[in-house]
C-alpha cells in the first residue's frame, strides 16, 4: 500500500470518526480528534509495522484501531508484522495479536474479523454453557435465550454506508413484514402472502421457536431486509445433511425495491454470515436451502464463497444446499 501524504476519516463501528494522516511511510491516527497511535509501515506482505507512539490511556484501543485502519484499507493484505517493545495483555488473550518472537508479534486478517467487539456492540455474551436436549426427537444443545434490540453493526467502506441487524419486534415491524410478503416479487419464491393476522401469528410463533430467530436489516438504520436465522440441528433442513450441533442456517428477503443488487448482496449477506460466527465461536458452517431455480440467488451466494453442496427435495419445492464453512470465510473474507 502507498502510503501518500493524506488525511482521510474512516468510520469505524461505534466510534464518530477515526482520522489518519499518511505520508513517508508513516501513519497516525486520531480518534474524534485525539491522538491515537502513530506508526511507521512498510509495504509487504506481510505489512511490516513499528510503533512509534501510543496512547498509554487507551493502549488496546489504539493497536486495535491501527489493525482495524489498515487491514480496512488494504483488502488483499493477510498479515500484519508489529515490532512492539510491549503489548498489553488484551491484545494477546483476546488473539488481535500473537507473538512470534520476542518483540514480534503478528495480526492475522482471519483473526482479526472473528473478534466480536466492537460488531456486535452490547450484545456481546459468554458463550452459553452446552447441556444437551431432545426436541421432537432431535437431539441438539439447549439454545441461549434470544437477544433484543440491535446485534451487530459494521461501517462498510465501499457502499459509505453502516449495515445493522436487530430483532423483528412484531408491533414495530408487521406492516412492514405484511407488505413486504405480499410483494410478488416476494411470494413468487417464499410463498408467504397474507393478512396482517396471518403475519403475526406467523411471526408469533417464530418468536416462540428456540431455534430461530428473526432479524431485520438495515441500510444507515432504514429496515429494508427481513432475515431468519436457525439452528440447523432442530430444522426441516437436518435430515438432509450431517448437521452439526451449532451449525446456523439463513432464510433471506430483500423487501425495498432500492436496496436490491449485487453490490448491496455483498454488504448484508457477508454481515449476516459474519454476525451468525461471531455469534457463537462453535458454530462451523452456515448453510441456506434456497429454491434451486433462484438462479440470481445462489449466484450471489458463490461470490460470498458459499458452496452448493447438493440439490434435494423438500416438501414444497427443490432446494440447493449451500454451504459456507467458517474456516474458508475468515481466510477469504473481503469485510471492510
Amino acid at each position: 500500500m502507498p502510503f501518500d501524504a493524506t488525511s482521510q476519516p474512516l468510520s469505524p463501528p461505534r466510534w464518530r470518526s477515526l482520522d489518519g494522516q499518511e505520508g513517508d511511510n508513516r501513519l497516525s491516527l486520531s480518534l474524534q480528534g485525539r491522538p491515537l497511535i502513530q506508526l511507521r509501515v512498510q509495504p509487504g506482505e506481510p505489512l511490516a509495522v513499528q510503533l512509534e507512539h501510543a496512547c498509554t490511556e487507551r493502549p488496546y484501543q489504539a493497536l486495535w484501531a491501527a489493525c482495524y485502519w489498515l487491514l480496512s484499507r488494504n483488502p488483499s493484505c493477510q498479515r500484519l508484522a508489529w515490532q512492539l517493545p510491549e503489548v498489553p495483555v488484551q491484545a494477546l488473550a483476546s488473539g488481535l495479536l500473537r507473538e512470534e518472537q520476542p518483540g514480534q508479534y503478528v495480526c492475522e486478517r482471519g483473526m482479526f474479523w472473528q473478534l466480536p467487539q466492537p460488531w456486535l456492540g452490547e450484545s456481546v455474551a459468554p458463550v452459553y454453557p452446552q447441556q444437551m436436549r431432545i426436541t421432537d426427537g432431535k437431539r441438539h444443545p439447549q439454545r441461549a435465550p434470544k437477544p433484543r434490540g440491535e446485534v451487530y453493526r459494521r461501517f462498510d467502506a465501499r457502499l459509505g454506508s453502516w449495515v445493522s441487524l436487530r430483532t423483528l419486534e412484531i408491533e414495530h415491524d408487521l406492516e412492514r413484514f405484511n407488505r413486504w410478503q405480499n410483494d410478488p416479487r416476494v411470494e413468487a419464491f417464499w410463498q408467504e402472502g397474507g393478512t396482517l393476522a396471518q403475519h403475526r401469528e406467523y411471526l408469533s410463533k417464530l418468536d416462540a421457536d428456540p431455534h430461530t430467530l428473526t432479524l431485520i436489516g438495515c441500510f444507515d438504520d432504514e429496515p429494508f431486509a427481513y432475515f431468519e436465522a436457525y439452528w440447523a440441528k432442530e430444522d426441516r433442513i437436518a435430515p438432509f445433511y450431517p448437521a452439526d450441533d451449532y451449525d446456523r442456517g439463513i432464510h433471506m428477503l430483500v423487501g425495498e425495491q432500492r436496496h436490491r443488487g449485487p453490490h448491496k448482496v455483498a454488504s448484508w449477506l457477508s454481515a449476516l454470515v459474519h454476525y451468525l460466527f461471531l455469534d457463537d465461536p462453535r458454530t462451523q458452517r452456515v448453510v441456506a436451502e434456497p429454491r434451486a431455480d433462484n438462479a440470481r440467488m445462489i449466484g450471489y451466494m458463490h461470490d460470498q464463497c458459499f458452496h452448493c453442496d447438493k440439490e434435494f427435495d423438500f416438501p414444497h419445492k427443490r432446494a440447493a444446499l449451500m454451504i459456507l464453512g467458517r474456516e474458508r470465510f475468515f481466510e477469504r473474507c473481503d469485510l471492510v
